[in-house]
């Protein structure tokens, strides 16, 4: 047994890992030092409530429309071209959010910004490229642990680069994100063999997404449907855990960090540790359904906690499922898409997620509100549970080989 099937990557693997790794990073904190401060900036310019809601939401939808046209472009022209164009995307954001003196030009910082992040899929493409089927869940978890800690770090240097006044949060951000174009334009390399790009070329983006639609029973769009629910379904129980643990546990502005921090740590550890040992152990697609198990257990519980010990055993069940669940099926998914499509199906993953991601959530604050504070748990896990169903029947042999899909053709 070679080193590959052992669960170990080349050395050339792991040096593009590595680079693609800190240039993520670098772009979630340089995103993370920006958000928190959105609805303060849009408080100095008058805004309120639904001028925020607007604020955030447009950086959604932005990522919604352009992410299947940076996958798709990515297929024709490059993983490293349309990296280097979204984060040249994110560095105008940044200066525009710096300068703004209008909700106007907040809104067209983030949609702007919203634009250059929708290369989300084409970053899971590029671990896709460069790595053997068995590693790309671990290769995943790995990026995504790398997230997570951008998202602990960007908050507290947002807060520090207000020292140098009101434009400094976006400007040192702007200047990371052009340091960080320097850093991946010099050491970032393709990923793929673009002579294929011009043998086969990528199907049109809308008839990815109707093929998802139409043909919701094959395996690569059954894989997207689960990935897409289950991230609205998580979105979902983000969205009202701050107003549930102030409601039902006193849980206020002041420890609220705890919680979230809490779960940030899980989820670092669990992806970046114990992630690639257990794929190994337990196949990505068993691997995937037990996430999904914990994430239900862990959302559903969350209401009959009576005692902190308890929340937090629920709490913890969610960045475990979280980190279990999704890193599996988006490598199934590459495995079912040929290179040359590879981007622009990721791309159409990240769509039906963000569509979830404003959907899902919408509803909890609804039932929050109107139908009880533990419904949004609820009706969350059903979803999830519902998942496991969905998921049913692919690759039943255990996650070592997946066959090739029709959705990968939809050209044809």
């Amino acid at each position: 047994m070679n080193q590959t099937v052992r669960g170990r990557f080349s050395s050339a693997t792991r040096g593009k890992l590595f680079i693609l790794i800190v240039t993520n990073f670098v772009d979630m904190v340089g995103l993370l030092m920006i958000l928190p401060l959105l609805p303060y900036y849009a408080n100095e310019l008058g805004g309120g409530g639904m001028e925020v809601a607007l604020l955030v939401s447009s950086f959604t939808a932005a990522q919604l429309i352009s992410a299947p046209m940076w996958g798709r472009f990515s297929d024709k022209h490059g993983r490293k071209p349309a990296l280097l164009v979204g984060l040249a995307s994110a560095a105008i954001a940044y200066v525009v959010f710096a300068f703004a003196t209008s909700l106007w030009l907040l809104l067209l910082s983030r949609i702007v910004q919203g634009a250059g992040g929708g290369t989300v899929g084409v970053i899971q493409a590029y671990v896709a490229d460069s790595t053997e089927p068995q590693n790309r869940a671990k290769a995943l978890g790995w990026l995504s642990a790398a997230t997570n800690l951008g998202v602990a770090l960007g908050p507290p240097l947002g807060s520090a680069a207000l020292l140098f006044g009101r434009p400094g949060p976006g400007l040192v951000a702007a200047t990371l994100c052009v340091l960080n174009i320097a850093f991946a334009a010099r050491f970032l390399k393709e990923s793929r063999d673009m002579t294929e790009a011009f043998v086969k070329r990528p199907g049109a983006s809308r008839h990815a997404i109707m093929r998802v639609v139409t043909h919701s029973g094959e395996p690569a769009p059954r894989l997207i449907w689960i990935y897409a629910i289950a991230m609205g379904a998580f979105s979902g129980m983000t969205a009202i855990l701050a107003l549930f643990l102030l409601h039902e546990w006193a849980v206020g502005p002041d420890r609220i960090w705890m919680v979230f921090t809490y779960l940030g740590v899980i989820s670092v550890i669990t992806r970046a540790g114990i992630l690639g040992m257990l794929v190994d152990r337990f196949g990505e697609v068993r691997l995937s359904r037990i996430g999904l198990v914990l994430l239900a257990v862990g959302l559903g519980s969350i209401p009959f906690a009576g005692h902190y010990v308890l929340l937090a055993l629920a709490i913890a069940l969610v960045p475990l499922g979280t980190a279990f669940t999704f890193p599996c099926v988006t490598s199934l998914l590459s495995r079912l898409i040929p290179s040359n499509e590879r981007g622009l199906y990721m791309g159409v993953q990240q769509t039906f997620g963000g569509l979830a991601r404003v959907i899902v959530p919408l509803w909890a604050g609804f039932a929050y509100d109107q139908l009880g504070h533990g419904v949004p748990f609820y009706t969350s896990a059903l979803l999830i549970g519902g998942t496991i169903f969905l998921g049913l029947g692919i690759d039943a042999g255990g996650g070592k080989k997946v066959a090739a899909s029709p959705a990968a053709e939809p050209a044809a």
